[in-house]
């Protein structure tokens, strides 16, 4: 495993959120985090069909384009029901002509799981790949996840996506319904993060 040297990271996302969220969980080691949004990178299309093939065409697409180690991530949620659907399409189920729509999105969910007939529980679990590119090509692969139910109605107002009706396995409340920072220290991005972080201690 390639250590990381350095003490800049290019995170390849225009969101805000992920980007603090990155910055905070890399802040002990040192590390300077700057954005995508910030070097006026475009969002490159992703043709993959898997978390890892996605995330890896924006990491190396950044890293490419900027000269600096590239980290980006891909998620989504997988329901055994569905055949694991809407996996890597998770965000483009929410995809209107005015912006992502989730309610619709979960609303959706809902009513092919009851199609179905799905049994109760509904298992299902939220899935996040990170992949950290270098400019030379070389790039480290982190998967994560964390397993669950889908639950209807939504339940909870904070988080974003999906949180509203998916409920950790061991736990009462939805993401929906959990402190961000609660969410964050379980979340399928957290077990990604563990593991990357490994490459930051030298």
């Amino acid at each position: 495993m390639r250590k990381f040297q350095g003490n800049t990271l290019l995170v390849a996302t225009h969101n805000k959120g992920k980007l603090e969220e990155i910055a905070h969980l890399l802040e002990p080691f040192g590390i300077k985090v700057t954005s995508a949004a910030e070097h006026n990178l475009p969002e490159p299309e992703e043709t993959e069909t898997t978390f890892v093939g996605n995330a890896r065409i924006k990491a190396h697409a950044a890293a490419k384009a900027t000269g600096l180690p590239a980290l980006a991530d891909d998620s989504g949620l997988e329901i055994d029901a569905l055949d694991g659907a809407p996996g890597v399409y998770t965000a483009d189920w929410a995809e209107t002509g005015n912006g992502r729509d989730f309610e619709m999105a979960m609303s959706r969910v809902n009513t092919e799981l009851v199609s179905k007939k799905a049994k109760m529980p509904r298992k299902a679990r939220f899935c996040c790949t990170l992949v950290l590119a270098w400019p030379d090509g070389h790039d480290e692969v982190f998967p994560g996840t964390i397993e669950g139910q889908v639950v209807w109605p939504m339940r909870g107002d904070q988080g974003h996506g999906y949180d509203p009706i998916f409920m950790a396995d061991g736990y009462d409340k939805t993401f929906g319904e959990m402190d961000r920072w609660e969410k964050n220290r379980i979340s399928h991005r957290a077990d990604a993060f563990a593991k990357l972080v490994k490459l930051f201690d030298q």
